[in-house]
């Protein structure tokens, strides 16, 4: 079933899906399979690859859960033939949990109180018997007087209604037809629970169909709700509600019509209406953080595959405004040569005396290029060194690069064992003209979600987004290819079939014996084992090495 259904999902021949779920159950990477199993794949990139991953992870967990509830029904002796096909058939979680609903345990309720009481029978009679009026009032008044906690036949009417409230809110069929209503005609609706303006005055009073909410009003929207400053929720018209439960409820004529329309009422805003709200919001919401995921990983990939600007010099600026710009040189391998900080902004002003700071540095150095970052006071440096090259006479080149993450990285512990001997501010610095070299190399030295590229990414579900975002990281480590003698164990980690811990190891190897000469070297470093070396040697290149074949891939 679950071939059938990635087959179907991605287009794909039976024998496609076959080998490639056959590959991933075998421990292969994705870069790998991507790279050299194409002939069994088809062809298959690694972003189709990722994605057939998470979905047979998915079907993968919803095979799990339909065989738990299987065997919780079946346990208490209420699993028939018919009930079992439609177990079998369902194909989502909420479909599942629809059909296990009326046989899961439930906590002391209004109907199964009124069940201890005896009044099934009441409850039953008023869905199956086209009884008079004055049938069911006599028995309803003969359960109230066998019954000392029924005071009287108004009480035995209020359980048996209660009965069958729970039964319609626990209905397999009206659940889907209600749940179809609020998606394909309900409203997200929120309220300010504040009279101050705030960043969500535009949802104070906001209204929009469920169909056409966008994702970042929904993430939007549940932050609100979490500070406290919204009220939210999903509205339908209730008479339509009302109407789909009567349309199973009544089918012909009975004395018992004006009762059901009254549990019809009931079940709908004492027990379908909040649960089915809850189950639509959580969609919303996963489909929100889909999307954002998607932005996030596109703006990712972009960022981490900036072409770099190797065999360069580079002079970093860290711009700011009152705490001044930072400078940092580096050379052709990324090595610290020199350090300071210039204040040519608002409110120091001090554009002379920087210039002259700069221009020396840049001679001294024989420096080529300056990347300036692009936060606070970036335009205003930009200016300051576009004018500075102009008067100076300088060949320097200077770009405007992104300081994403530089801020995280340079407070971080891999940055204090890094540079132990530089200032936090900069580290920064350093890597924004690091970043210049090699944007890939130095950006994977930051956690992807601190990177900031992405929409609401603190509102989303944090393993879901580290996983997409590992995901997108390892795909462009692996897509440019890592020099083995040169690479941090940042940038070694993601490399496929390469953890942590190993890449750590092969840093330690290299520090204690020299430069690796040949990729066969690689078994020799501990916990680095013949699949892990399979996965990742295609991936790791040692230029000049005694091997021609160990620079390619």
């Amino acid at each position: 079933m679950i071939e059938k259904i990635l087959q179907e999902e991605f287009l794909l021949e039976e024998q496609q899906v076959r080998q490639v779920l056959a590959l991933i159950d075998a421990g292969n990477t994705i870069p790998f399979i991507a790279r050299y199993r194409k002939e069994q794949t088809g062809n298959l990139d690694d972003q189709t690859l990722r994605r057939m991953a998470g979905r047979l992870e998915q079907l993968r967990a919803l095979s799990a859960r339909r065989e738990e509830v299987t065997r919780l029904i079946d346990e208490q002796g209420s699993l028939t033939p018919q009930l079992a096909a439609a177990l079998a058939g369902a194909t989502t979680r909420a479909e599942l949990d629809d059909l296990y609903r009326p046989f899961r345990p439930k906590r002391k309720t209004r109907a199964s109180v009124a069940r201890e009481l005896g009044l099934q029978p009441l409850a039953d009679l008023l869905l199956t018997e086209p009884l008079a009026e004055h049938d069911l009032n006599r028995l309803a008044g003969r359960l109230a007087q066998e019954q000392d906690q029924l005071p009287d036949v108004q009480a035995a009417w209020a359980g048996a209604l209660d009965i069958l409230a729970e039964q319609v809110s626990d209905d397999v069929w009206i659940r889907r037809r209600l749940r179809r209503l609020l998606q394909a005609d309900g409203r997200l609706e929120t309220q300010a629970r504040t009279k101050e303006s705030t960043v969500y005055d535009p949802y104070y009073a906001y209204s929009e169909a469920v169909r056409t909410v966008t994702g970042y009003r929904v993430l939007a929207i549940n932050r609100g709700e979490r500070e406290q400053i919204l009220s939210v929720r999903i509205t339908v018209a209730p008479e339509q509600a009302v109407a789909v439960m009567t349309s199973r409820l009544i089918s012909r004529p009975s004395a018992a019509e004006p009762w059901l329309r009254r549990v019809a009422d009931d079940a709908w805003k004492r027990l379908l209406q909040p649960s089915l709200e809850t189950e639509v919001r959580r969609d919303l919401t996963e489909q929100a953080e889909e999307q954002a995921i998607r932005v996030f990983s596109a703006n990712l990939r972009s960022l981490l595959m900036q072409p770099p600007v190797r065999g360069s010099r580079v002079l970093g600026l860290d711009p700011g405004f009152r705490t001044g710009c930072k400078v940092a040189v580096v050379d052709e391998t990324g090595r610290v040569l020199d350090t300071g900080v210039v204040y040519p902004t608002p409110p120091h002003q001090q554009r002379e005396r920087s210039e002259q700071q700069i221009t020396a540095l840049i001679r001294r150095h024989r420096l080529d290029v300056i990347a300036i970052g692009n936060g606070t006071a970036s335009r205003e440096t930009e200016l300051f060194v576009r004018d500075m090259v102009r008067k100076q006479g300088l060949a320097t080149r200077w770009f405007v690069v992104s300081e994403a993450g530089a801020s995280v990285y340079s407070a971080s512990e891999r940055a204090a064992l890094e540079f132990p001997d530089y200032d936090v501010s900069l580290r920064s610095a350093i890597s924004i003209a690091r970043r210049m070299q090699d944007p890939l190399a130095e950006l994977v030295k930051i956690e992807p979600r601190s990177i900031g590229v992405g929409q609401y990414q603190h509102d989303i579900q944090g393993k879901k987004l580290d996983a997409a975002l590992r995901g997108v990281v390892e795909d462009c480590v692996n897509q440019v290819g890592v020099d083995l003698n040169t690479a941090s164990a940042a940038l070694l980690s993601y490399v496929a079939g390469l953890s942590q811990a190993v890449a750590g190891n092969i840093v330690a190897w290299r520090e204690q014996n020299g430069p690796f000469a040949a990729r066969d070297s690689l078994l020799s470093v501990p916990r680095l084992g013949p699949m892990a070396f399979q996965q990742s040697a295609g991936f790791l290149r040692i230029p000049g090495g005694a091997e021609i074949l160990d620079n390619t891939s």
